[in-house]
């Protein structure tokens, strides 16, 4: 054989078998296709409750009483009897004023009128002295009439001078200043000792009602059946107020709750706005006279309503939808959008504990798969609790 004759090539083919089997234990296999990697995505549940429906707008505070305090007669102020920032109750006494001259005139009234009952009883005496002689004629006619005159003109004196005393009590009752509501004492302008004129337009101070306390504000002129609605309602519609707060009122100090009393009687035609007035209770002056709030008026209830984030609804080309995980998968399911709220939406088109993708949509698609980030539960929050 020439293998056998020539052994050189013998053991180079021996060397090459060799090599390749050794290449063929050794070579990388084939690279796997690689797998999708999941997509990491927060999601949220979708939760059932009771919501209620807001508008919001800005209002102001005002006072349902403010009353600036002045002389109704001329005098000195002799005394002050309430301090700057006092509260005060309706009929209590504020200040007086001298009443030394209205108190001499009270009394020579009531001596004038006393004078004229006393001519009076004499002439009525005479009087009937007179109509019993007339039956006789003991004395004529016209001495009766005459009496009968003086009778008339005494009884009318007598009523003069009852004018005059109740004239002197009611200027008498004016030398004492007494709050006509209840409210809260402003800053003083005038001091004790100075002479008060019934013209001054400044007067003493101001006294206003803190509560219960009003606030007028304005809404679109479209709220006007929804706000006709609401104040026909025997239960009345709730407002609240807040400061610091921007319309959607999620930020902010809740000031306190009211309730809608009042519509205005038109529409304001240059802004197409409509005002209203909401009446609060304010034991604790936290609602102020002028100060700018912005008040939230519940306008609907809506029961067992589902809810979710406003970042699990998106908005397709003409209609919403959501992505809800199923396993390890999302699909994309089309809802309708009830409601849009400042910090939840209600939709239509889910059911209660589904769970949705409420961050990392931008990399979903239907059927992509997703790893659920582990972190605590999201919770709706309702704006019921706002």
């Amino acid at each position: 054989m020439r293998i056998q004759k020539n052994p050189a090539l013998l053991v180079a083919l021996l060397i090459v078998l060799a090599a390749l089997g050794l290449w063929y234990a050794i070579k990388p296999a084939k690279a796997k296709l690689a797998t999708p990697s999941a997509i990491p995505v927060r999601v949220v549940a979708v939760a059932e409750k009771d919501v209620p429906r807001y508008v919001s707008g800005i209002g102001s505070v005002l006072s349902l009483h403010s009353v600036v305090v002045r002389p109704q007669i001329d005098g000195i102020l002799t005394k002050i009897m309430v301090k700057e920032g006092q509260l005060v109750k309706k009929g209590d006494l504020l200040a007086t004023i001298d009443d030394r001259s209205i108190r001499a005139s009270l009394d020579q009234a009531r001596a004038q009128l006393g004078e004229s009952q006393a001519q009076l009883q004499v002439a009525l005496v005479n009087l009937k002295r007179y109509k019993l002689l007339s039956v006789d004629d003991g004395v004529s006619k016209q001495t009766y009439d005459q009496q009968q005159a003086l009778v008339n003109q005494l009884k009318a004196t007598a009523q003069g001078n009852q004018a005059s005393i109740d004239s002197a009590e009611v200027q008498l009752s004016y030398t004492q200043i007494r709050s006509p509501v209840s409210g809260r004492v402003g800053i003083r302008t005038v001091d004790e000792g100075n002479f008060l004129r019934m013209t001054d337009t400044q007067g003493l101070f101001t006294v206003t009602q803190i509560d219960p306390i009003a606030v007028e504000f304005s809404l679109p002129q479209q709220m006007l059946p929804t706000l006709q609605g609401l104040i026909n309602d025997p239960q009345h519609a709730r407002v609240k107020a807040y400061i610091g707060a921007d319309t959607d009122g999620e930020t902010g100090n809740l000031l306190g709750e009211g309730h809608l009393t009042l519509i205005d009687n038109q529409i304001n035609a240059n802004t197409g706005t409509i005002r209203a007035k909401a009446e609060f209770d304010n034991q604790g002056q936290k609602l102020w006279p002028g100060l700018l709030v912005t008040v939230k008026i519940q306008t609907a209830l809506d029961k067992d309503a589902l809810v979710v984030p406003p970042t699990v609804v998106q908005r397709g080309l003409d209609q919403h939808f959501v992505y809800r995980v199923n396993g390890d998968k999302v699909e994309a399911v089309q809802v309708q959008m009830v409601y849009q709220g400042s910090g939840l939406d209600i939709i239509k088109g889910v059911k209660p504990g589904d769970v949705l993708v409420s961050d990392g949509q931008s990399r979903l698609k239907p059927g992509s798969t997703v790893q659920v980030m582990t972190e605590p539960p999201q919770v709706v929050q309702s704006e019921a609790a706002q």
